[in-house]
């Protein structure tokens, strides 16, 4: 059974709720991710805007929850169901990096 499960996604951070904190004590925040970018598929150029849901735990989260909305970020995490028992999926941010879009990113 394969077991690679890895996201690196550029993206703005859109949109944040308050930082929370899960029973035992670990802090939770949810946020947004709005990626914009162009692709090559099929031997063509295809245009991407997608608003991806994160969430981040721990020590991620309490940085993520300082970072200004509207902010470049490279985020890496994983995929996993959003809810135990749906179809969507969010992406769980284990690190990421402020950075600089230039045109053209």
């Amino acid at each position: 059974m394969p077991c690679a499960n890895r996201l690196t996604l550029d993206a703005t951070l859109a949109a944040r709720d308050a930082l929370r904190h899960t029973p035992a004590g670990i802090p939770v925040l949810e946020c947004t991710l709005h990626h914009e970018s162009m692709q090559r598929e099929a031997g063509g150029a295809r245009r991407v805007d997608c608003d991806v849901h994160a969430l981040a735990f721990a020590d991620v989260a309490l940085a993520l929850d300082r970072v200004a909305l509207g902010t470049a970020l490279r985020c890496e995490g994983f995929m996993a169901r959003r809810y135990r028992t749906g179809a969507s999926l969010t992406l769980h941010v284990t690190g990421f990096e402020e950075i600089v879009m230039t045109k053209g990113n």
